[in-house]
């Protein structure tokens, strides 16, 4: 029987979960009744129509068992499933997320009936939180659903007869098929044809047996996430194979972990398009807030420092962590104070709270308010800035129920604010949470959040490397540009002593005119340095950046810079295409202020109008404002002409590391030289974080033995081979699965360093190679509804280009060729030069070849023959034989124009009434012109502008030729059906 998917990772999960073996028959029952494990049973044994989701018999003993009012009266269980129903019914009227997020509301006891007496609301539970062995706990497999169609996901977990967990089992053992083709399964398919199976449902997630990934409704699969086991060795993890996965599935999947999950660690959010979506917490998220949580209930230790790295989801994390603090009872309803260092960071945090709609949640704006909220004992989540306890008094409260979560915390030292916040609130627990690591040099955050209990002094920890392995965040690679503009301190030291020499100038002279250059600020802001490199920004963004779809953000060295820069790229982008975002002060003139002041709420705008792919705004331009706190998914590329340092430096280049479709990597230009010296850069004592920028230089390093491995799968393949005939050799090499996946396997890394790399010239080397295999892949890669999408990618928008521009293989193009047009030839009779009438000569012979069989170019063939004749013989001077040539030449180009206007004066119609006349048989009927006219009507209604360029397009069109030809019985005729569709797809 060998190893298959349903035998190898959809049995493997149900043993792992329930323990029963299906691959050796013995499913029998397990002898707990109900335990807070998962029993399984076959689909068939479950009591449900195939049109219904919920096993209403579990779920009405479940409510009988779990509400005293139902128990007393049995029938209000009806009334409760009625109401869960219309819930089900109504996904196809609000969408699967809003149905889900209020089947959730139900869930989490959070809905009431007026079952108690004199009908008062009384909470309704379908699950037991508290007694977790009161629930039932099922798992089954090959669970038939039909809804517009019938679907068969290949894993569910029900809880009380609910189906609350979906998931889709893949083959360990084809490596171009991966988890991703089982969350595409769910996500694409199941979610579209069986909503209502989703309703309820906390997570869904997806496995080949080598990986674990996780997701919720309606989650695009870029943000599926892996579960990871905390203190787990990942090198171990990689040769454990399904026993590693076992092990994490085991963890998810625990109905204690499952049901925390669905309380505590599931948001219903508003993206920017105000769209509904559900977002559910990545375990480095559930790890650090539950840490947070058990300290508090635990009391001992109150303090602790959490270091996950720039856009892992701290803001994220925090609210999981308030959100499950509040609704602890034994915390007795607890204040959480959430604190952050800066205006814009204050607005992305309290935006991430506003928007999961957390309930119970205050923003203060000053000290005395935050002072009254907390002298009044106030029991709620207050976002408030730390700068605002500068002045606070001390014992504003002395609870031991206030929890501190300090966002950024190695920036909130500054005058000892560690200390006047533990004097003011003396008994509080404090959170510190940061993106970058904390240097041990640093006490005041160790002292004022490190606990001496934590290895490292870091309570979680969550790296750089981690990041990247759970693709959280996206690589950083780095491009050191323009090495002749660098900051270079000896150049201009050595300058400055030249001009001082020349200029007759003392010391004293020359030391004062030093202080005034403002620390180089003079040549940084030079206008020819300025010009030159918005000029390299310009060419760098329109061959790298913009393809991609993607943004950019230029960092320069002041406030008037950021004015400098913006003037000089409006030479060569329109003035929308990019927007200063700068604070003004008082001293600032009144022009420059009322021309260039951004407040908040156009600071929000211009925010919200950079993240839209479709706006015309492609570069921000700062010096301080948004290089922390600032979300943009789309940025890729910072172009940084600024000195940074530290953490700074880390959190700035940081901003281009999010997540965001078909972004492979974020990308950090460098024209300053920051990175001239990166480990003095990054001088913390993490080795790790070093690690944190790919040098591009490193890149072209690997290149040569990617390209050399991707070849080696075509040893003894003529690659000089063109057409059909070199193309089928390439296939024949690699003519098994294996053989296809292993070559995918090794271009998809070529393919990522060629698209990192692109357009730098080292490529100019391997560019014939690489369009060879690319072409190669693009043949033999399976259709998009097909499996593997994972290895199996679409190719991006470098690799597409140079495939395009080098579609017509084997044609060369030289430079000195000419193109035959009124001025060449005009040049060519004023200026007689042999060389060009010889080239003339052998354009005109090719044009004539190419229009061969039209009586016209037939006699200008003959007239330049006659042309020839008489220039050899003598009977006529070089001069007047260019001209000649020169005459001739006009008329062929004239020529060519009445042809290519004929081709396109022809109508549809009229060409497919040619084409009738010209297959015309005894069999054809005489109606031609009725034939042709049905088909053209048909064809006008099914077709749209590129329809030939899809594969519902060609359908469509195909079908409706068929349906048209079927009536006058010439459906048949092959041959008339592809010469039909052939001038269909030429002309309509």
């Amino acid at each position: 029987m060998g190893f298959s998917e349903l035998n190898s990772v959809e049995h493997y999960i149900i043993h792992q979960l329930s323990g029963v073996n299906l691959n050796n028959g013995k499913a029998e029952e397990q002898s707990v009744p109900y335990g807070a494990h998962w029993i399984y049973k076959s689909a068939q044994e479950l009591s449900r129509g195939v049109n219904e989701v919920l096993i209403e018999s579990e779920l009405k003993s479940a409510l009988i068992r779990l509400n005293p009012e139902i128990a007393d009266h049995h029938e209000l269980a009806d009334e409760v499933i009625y109401k869960l129903r219309a819930i089900l019914i109504s996904v196809n009227q609000i969408g699967l997320v809003k149905a889900n997020e209020e089947f959730f509301k139900w869930l989490c006891g959070e809905k009431t009936m007026p079952f108690g007496e004199n009908n008062r609301h009384v909470p309704v539970h379908l699950i037991d939180f508290d007694d977790k062995k009161k629930n039932s706990y099922i798992i089954t497999n090959q669970y038939r659903v039909h809804h517009r169609e019938t679907k068969i996901p290949d894993v569910v977990l029900l809880i009380n007869g609910i189906p609350v967990v979906v998931g889709e089992a893949k083959t360990p053992i084809r490596p171009s098929v991966s988890w991703l083709d089982g969350a595409n399964e769910i996500h694409s398919i199941y979610e579209n044809a069986i909503p209502q199976l989703f309703v309820p449902n906390i997570l869904s997630f997806a496995s080949e047996g080598k990986e674990l990934f996780y997701g919720a409704v309606r989650t695009p699969l870029e943000f599926w996430a892996p579960w990871r086991i905390e203190g787990d060795d990942d090198a171990l993890a990689k040769r454990l194979g399904l026993g590693e996965i076992g092990k994490e599935l085991s963890d998810l999947l625990s109905p204690i972990r499952l049901l925390d999950i669905m309380q505590h660690f599931s948001l219903f959010s508003t993206n920017k398009k105000k769209q509904r979506v559900k977002i559910l917490c990545r375990f480095q998220q559930y790890e650090g807030a539950n840490k947070i949580v058990e300290r508090v209930k635990e009391g001992k230790i109150k303090k602790g420092l959490i270091w996950h790295f720039q856009g892992s989801g701290k803001s994220l994390l925090m609210v999981f962590a308030a959100q499950k603090l509040r609704k602890s009872q034994e915390l007795k309803s607890p204040t959480v104070l959430v604190l952050v260092d800066r205006t814009d960071l204050d607005t992305q945090i309290s935006g991430t709270f506003s928007a999961s709609d957390v309930p119970n949640v205050e923003t203060t704006e000053s000290i005395s308010e935050l002072q009254t909220l907390l002298e009044r004992d106030t029991r709620k989540i207050i976002i408030s800035m730390i700068h605002k306890f500068r002045d606070a008094k001390p014992n504003m409260n002395a609870r031991d129920n206030i929890i501190v979560l300090v966002d950024e915390a190695h920036r909130t030292q500054e005058g000892d604010l560690g200390r006047q916040m533990r004097a003011a609130l003396p008994n509080a627990f404090l959170f510190g949470l940061t993106g970058t690591p904390v240097n041990k040099a640093d006490k005041n955050t160790f002292w004022a959040f490190g606990s001496e209990e934590d290895q490292g002094g870091y309570m979680s920890r969550y790296t750089f490397q981690d990041s990247i392995r759970d693709e959280a965040t996206k690589p950083l690679h780095f491009e050191p540009r323009l090495v002749d503009i660098h900051v270079d301190k000896e150049t201009i030291d050595k300058a400055f002593q030249e001009f001082k020499e020349s200029s007759a100038l003392t010391d004293e002279e020359a030391d004062a005119l030093n202080k005034k250059s403002a620390k180089m600020a003079a040549f940084l802001k030079s206008p020819e340095r300025v010009g030159k490199i918005v000029e390299d920004i310009t060419k760098h963004f329109r061959e790298k950046v913009e393809p991609q779809g993607f943004k950019a953000m230029i960092v320069t060295p002041d406030r008037f810079a950021c004015v400098q820069y913006k003037e000089e790229l409006d030479k060569h982008f329109p003035t929308t295409a990019s927007k200063v975002v700068i604070s003004t002060s008082a001293n600032d003139e009144l022009s420059f202020k009322q021309k260039w002041a951004v407040d908040k709420s156009q600071q929000e705008k211009i925010v919200e109008e950079f993240n839209d792919p479709d706006s015309e705004l492609k570069f921000i331009i700062v010096t301080a404002k948004l290089l922390t706190g600032f979300d943009a998914p789309i940025l890729q590329t910072m172009y940084l002409d600024k000195s940074l340092k530290d953490h700074t430096l880390l959190q700035a280049i940081c901003r281009t590391n999010r997540l965001f479709p078909n972004k492979h990597f974020g990308r950090i230009v460098d024209y300053f030289g920051v990175f001239d010296d990166m480990a003095k850069a990054l001088e913390f004592d993490e080795k790790s974080v070093k690690e944190v920028i790919t040098n591009l230089s490193e890149l072209r390093a690997k290149l040569p033995e990617a390209m050399k491995n991707t070849l080696s799968h075509f040893d003894g393949v003529d690659r000089s081979i063109e057409g059909f005939e070199g193309l089928e050799k390439a296939q024949d090499a690699i003519n098994t699965d294996d053989k296809k996946d292993a070559f995918a396997k090794d271009y998809k890394y070529l393919f990522k360093l060629w698209e990192s790399l692109s357009p730098d010239r080292i490529l100019d080397v391997y560019l014939k190679d690489y369009q060879w295999l690319s072409q190669v892949f693009e043949s033999v890669r399976p259709a998009s509804d097909n499996i593997g999408k994972l290895l199996w990618f679409s190719l991006g928008a470098q690799t597409t280009k140079l495939i395009h521009d080098n579609i017509h293989v084997g044609e060369v193009h030289h430079l000195e060729e000419f193109v035959l047009d009124a001025d060449v030839i005009e040049d060519i009779f004023n200026n007689p030069d042999p060389k060009n009438a010889k080239k003339l000569e052998k354009i005109l012979i090719k044009r004539f070849k190419k229009h061969a069989g039209n009586p016209q170019f037939k006699k200008l063939s003959e007239r330049l023959e006659e042309l020839r004749d008489k220039a050899e013989q003598g009977l006529i001077t070089s001069i007047e034989f260019v001209k000649e040539l020169c005459k001739l030449a006009k008329e062929t180009v004239q020529a060519e124009k009445e042809v290519s206007q004929q081709v396109q004066e022809k109508s549809p119609q009229a060409a497919l009434t040619e084409l009738f006349m010209e297959l015309k048989t005894e069999q054809t009927p005489a109606v031609v012109e009725r034939i042709v006219g049905d088909i053209d009507s048909i064809v006008r209604v099914v077709s749209f502008p590129g329809w030939q360029s899809t594969v519902s397009g060609e359908r469509e069109v195909q079908k409706s030729l068929r349906q048209a030809l079927l009536k006058y019985k010439l459906h048949k005729d092959q041959v008339l059906f592809d010469r039909a569709y052939g001038y269909i797809k030429e002309y309509y």
